[in-house]
């Protein structure tokens, strides 16, 4: 491609599915005023992965956009609400602790709240991190309300996701993407026409004898990767020498009990479960290593834990961990499960859609772009995976477990060096520094850290500018006030009763 800008008349999505009418759903809204026109192409006749049904806070302001408020979706999709995610067994066999949505405590000027925790553990005070967390507590009692729209401190911050019906949201989106004049061709792929002088895809030839042009090809064909694997070739860093889970088996259950505000995460021997409630039926799934686990000893391990009666049959799925080496080849952007794979540990699959999307947006302030706008593109997301990688990674790597092998090996091995680096510089002194385009901030770094404990060696010198005893006080009253609030809140069952609830599609 040449320096110069290119023109685009057309943009083509090949793939449905969240990722694909979700791309749809926002191009349609950034084009709706420009010459543009926006097709997709998918194949009813082929499934999707549909497992993400855990989302993170992100989400709401990408639906916000769009101008779907949090109830429209909680009631389209069936959604309960999610303060944060708990993870069983990961430190060690019987440990539990959340990663949360929000804050912990307040900081004093520029010295951060756990810095000052942390002294109050050498002067003998045993409270833990998550009694200074709003978040935490709530969805520790299953509690639900919105979060005060201006809070008086920072223990009244927190913030939430969504569990939800994956399938339901994306023909949520559809919906809003056809009214917006996105074009719907129903047909598979047959063959991909590109251009002989530059490489740069020209056309997709159909199964029903169509052919569709495009100026711009967006590929949300999931792993197949059709457009920037399969045709352009273009690469796959693979990071399973740290991440080792590779396989995973997912299957739906019925509700056997009121959904809890939470995503669970349950560690295994050779993996780990997640279990996701939503108001008409649970999610779950066992993701896991294939170098430490057999298949068939990993659908046992799966159905030994679920909580209810399975609604079908688990379906299994196979990932490499890791990204495509450029996520914009040519005139081809790749996004989801095309563009890279991370194991849903933490709900970034969507979240990371959400990105592709924005910064495609952000590449079209009007209808033209040029090899500046692609290689920022590619710069920026490869950023984006590896600092999620490494925050995946750290909750392997920190583990306490000696009871198998995968656990051991993980906390021997080696690990990224931005990731070491970032480890250090906590151990060390307890910096909590965010890096650009880092999806996680430094209150979820903490809550992960303290979660396997793994904590600073010293404290700010600034914290004992602070007489002891008025320190002690000042946080023995930090988690009066979370109490109090914590007992005002109605049950995440009553909210959604009053707000959204369930409605039976039969």
């Amino acid at each position: 491609m040449t320096k110069s800008n290119q023109q685009i008349s057309s943009i083509v999505i090949v793939g449905g599915g969240t990722a694909g009418w979700m791309t749809a759903a926002a191009l349609s809204q950034h084009f709706q005023h420009m010459p543009v026109n926006i097709t997709l192409v998918e194949s009813s006749q082929l499934g999707t992965v549909g497992v993400g049904e855990a989302t993170i806070p992100t989400l709401r302001r990408f639906y916000a956009k769009l101008g779907f408020s949090d109830i429209d979706v909680i009631r389209a999709t069936n959604a309960t609400c999610k303060l944060g995610i708990e993870f069983q067994d990961w430190h060690s066999l019987g440990s539990s602790f959340i990663h949360p949505f929000g804050l912990f405590g307040v900081p004093v000027k520029d010295t951060p709240f756990h810095h000052y925790w942390l002294k109050t553990r050498q002067l003998g005070q045993n409270s833990e991190l998550a009694a200074y967390s709003l978040g935490i507590n709530l969805a520790q009692k299953n509690k639900f309300c919105f979060p005060s729209p201006s809070p008086e401190s920072n223990l009244q911050i927190f913030d939430w996701a969504l569990h939800f019906d994956a399938g339901l949201f994306a023909e949520l989106m559809r919906n809003y993407a056809l009214k917006n004049q996105v074009g719907l061709v129903d047909s598979k792929i047959t063959e991909v026409i590109c251009l002989p002088d530059n490489g740069n895809i020209a056309s997709l030839q159909l199964e029903n004898g169509q052919s569709i042009a495009g100026d711009l090809f967006i590929d949300c064909s999931g792993f197949a990767g059709l457009l920037i694997d399969k045709t352009l070739k273009c690469g796959y860093e693979d990071w399973s020498e740290w991440l080792y889970c590779d396989r995973a088996f997912a299957v739906q259950t019925e509700s056997t009990a009121n959904p809890i505000p939470r995503t669970i995460a349950k560690a295994h021997s050779a993996g780990w479960q997640w279990q996701i409630p939503l108001q008409h039926r649970t999610g779950n799934g066992h993701v896991y290593s294939s170098r430490y686990m057999s298949d068939e000893a990993a659908l046992q391990t799966l159905i030994q834990h679920l909580p209810g009666e399975a609604l079908h049959t688990p379906r299994q799925f196979s990932f490499t961990p890791g990204r495509r080496k450029k996520a914009w080849e040519k005139n081809c952007i790749a996004v989801g499960l095309a563009a890279g794979f991370l194991e849903p540990l933490e709900s970034t699959s969507i979240a990371l859609v959400e990105t592709a999307i924005e910064k495609i947006i952000l590449s079209f302030p009007t209808a033209q772009y040029s090899q500046n706008e692609v290689e920022r593109f590619n710069t920026v997301t490869a950023c984006e995976y590896e600092r999620v990688r490494d925050f995946i990674i750290l909750h392997y790597k920190a583990n306490q477990r000696s009871d198998s092998a995968m656990w051991r090996d993980c906390r021997a091995m080696s690990v990224p060096d931005s990731l070491q680096e970032k480890m250090q510089i906590f151990k060390a002194v307890g910096s909590l520094e965010r890096k650009p385009w880092e999806i996680f901030g430094p209150d979820s770094w903490l809550a992960i850290y303290a979660g396997f404990d793994y904590l600073p060696e010293t404290y700010s010198a600034q914290v004992d500018n602070m007489p002891n005893d008025y320190l002690l006080n000042n946080l023995a009253n930090m988690r009066a006030s979370i109490n109090k609030m914590v007992d005002a809140v109605p049950t995440h069952v009553e909210f959604l009763s009053r707000f959204c609830a369930y409605a039976s599609k039969d």
